[in-house]
Protein backbone atom coordinates (compact mmCIF):
# COMPACT_ATOMS: atom_id res chain seq x y z
CA UNK A 1 0.00 0.00 0.00
CA UNK A 2 1.31 3.45 -0.94
CA UNK A 3 0.57 6.52 1.12
CA UNK A 4 0.23 9.81 -0.75
CA UNK A 5 2.37 12.13 1.38
CA UNK A 6 4.11 15.36 0.44
CA UNK A 7 6.92 15.67 2.98
CA UNK A 8 10.34 17.33 2.84
CA UNK A 9 13.14 14.92 1.98
CA UNK A 10 16.90 15.47 2.18
CA UNK A 11 18.90 13.25 -0.18
CA UNK A 12 22.57 12.33 -0.25
CA UNK A 13 23.56 10.80 -3.59
CA UNK A 14 26.72 10.03 -5.51
CA UNK A 15 27.45 12.36 -8.45
CA UNK A 16 27.42 11.06 -12.01
CA UNK A 17 31.24 11.05 -11.96
CA UNK A 18 30.99 8.76 -8.94
CA UNK A 19 33.68 10.59 -7.04
CA UNK A 20 31.72 12.77 -4.60
CA UNK A 21 28.51 12.98 -2.66
CA UNK A 22 25.96 15.75 -3.05
CA UNK A 23 23.24 16.84 -0.65
CA UNK A 24 19.93 17.79 -2.22
CA UNK A 25 16.38 18.55 -1.15
CA UNK A 26 13.04 17.43 -2.54
CA UNK A 27 9.46 16.45 -1.68
CA UNK A 28 7.94 13.01 -1.39
CA UNK A 29 5.01 12.06 -3.62
CA UNK A 30 4.24 8.74 -1.99
CA UNK A 31 5.78 6.30 0.47
CA UNK A 32 5.42 2.56 0.98
CA UNK A 33 7.14 -0.11 3.06
CA UNK A 34 9.38 -0.92 0.07
CA UNK A 35 10.26 2.54 -1.24
CA UNK A 36 9.57 6.17 -1.92
CA UNK A 37 8.71 8.33 -4.92
CA UNK A 38 9.98 11.90 -4.63
CA UNK A 39 10.58 14.99 -6.74
CA UNK A 40 13.92 16.80 -6.82
CA UNK A 41 16.00 18.96 -9.14
CA UNK A 42 18.67 16.37 -9.93
CA UNK A 43 18.80 13.11 -11.86
CA UNK A 44 20.77 10.34 -10.19
CA UNK A 45 21.99 7.34 -12.16
CA UNK A 46 19.89 4.18 -12.00
CA UNK A 47 21.20 1.78 -9.38
CA UNK A 48 22.89 4.57 -7.41
CA UNK A 49 22.92 4.02 -3.67
CA UNK A 50 21.28 6.90 -1.83
CA UNK A 51 20.53 7.94 1.69
CA UNK A 52 17.40 9.99 2.23
CA UNK A 53 15.85 11.50 5.32
CA UNK A 54 12.12 12.22 5.40
CA UNK A 55 10.94 14.85 7.88
CA UNK A 56 7.83 13.26 9.36
CA UNK A 57 6.64 15.85 11.88
CA UNK A 58 9.19 18.64 12.06
CA UNK A 59 6.70 21.11 13.59
CA UNK A 60 5.77 18.87 16.50
CA UNK A 61 7.16 19.35 20.02
CA UNK A 62 9.26 16.21 19.50
CA UNK A 63 10.18 16.14 15.79
CA UNK A 64 11.21 12.83 14.25
CA UNK A 65 12.80 11.96 10.93
CA UNK A 66 12.95 8.71 8.99
CA UNK A 67 16.51 8.05 7.75
CA UNK A 68 16.55 5.54 4.88
CA UNK A 69 19.10 3.71 2.74
CA UNK A 70 18.12 2.50 -0.71
CA UNK A 71 18.93 2.65 -4.39
CA UNK A 72 17.50 4.52 -7.36
CA UNK A 73 15.26 2.32 -9.52
CA UNK A 74 13.66 5.00 -11.73
CA UNK A 75 14.37 8.61 -12.62
CA UNK A 76 12.32 10.62 -15.12
CA UNK A 77 12.35 14.27 -16.12
CA UNK A 78 8.97 15.83 -15.40
CA UNK A 79 7.11 17.56 -18.22
CA UNK A 80 5.94 20.44 -16.03
CA UNK A 81 7.07 22.51 -13.06
CA UNK A 82 10.53 23.45 -14.23
CA UNK A 83 12.43 26.20 -15.96
CA UNK A 84 15.20 25.70 -18.48
CA UNK A 85 17.83 26.06 -15.74
CA UNK A 86 16.02 24.01 -13.08
CA UNK A 87 14.57 20.75 -14.34
CA UNK A 88 12.55 18.60 -11.95
CA UNK A 89 12.84 14.83 -11.83
CA UNK A 90 10.59 12.19 -10.34
CA UNK A 91 12.75 9.60 -8.61
CA UNK A 92 11.77 6.18 -7.29
CA UNK A 93 14.05 4.60 -4.71
CA UNK A 94 13.92 1.40 -2.72
CA UNK A 95 13.83 1.33 1.05
CA UNK A 96 16.36 -1.29 2.14
CA UNK A 97 17.10 -0.09 5.66
CA UNK A 98 15.63 2.65 7.87
CA UNK A 99 15.78 4.15 11.33
CA UNK A 100 13.84 6.80 13.18
CA UNK A 101 16.04 9.68 14.35
CA UNK A 102 15.34 12.72 16.43
CA UNK A 103 17.14 15.97 15.63
CA UNK A 104 19.86 16.73 18.17
CA UNK A 105 18.88 19.26 20.82
CA UNK A 106 20.98 22.36 21.30
CA UNK A 107 23.25 21.95 24.30
CA UNK A 108 23.26 24.83 26.73
CA UNK A 109 26.91 25.36 27.70
CA UNK A 110 26.03 27.47 30.76
CA UNK A 111 25.07 24.40 32.84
Amino acid sequence: MRFQLSLPVAVTAVTRAGSEYVDLAGLTNNISSSGVLFTANFQPDLGTAIEYTIKLNNAAPQPVNLRCIGKVIRSERMQYGYTEDHALYQIAATLVRYEFVRPKKDIDSSH
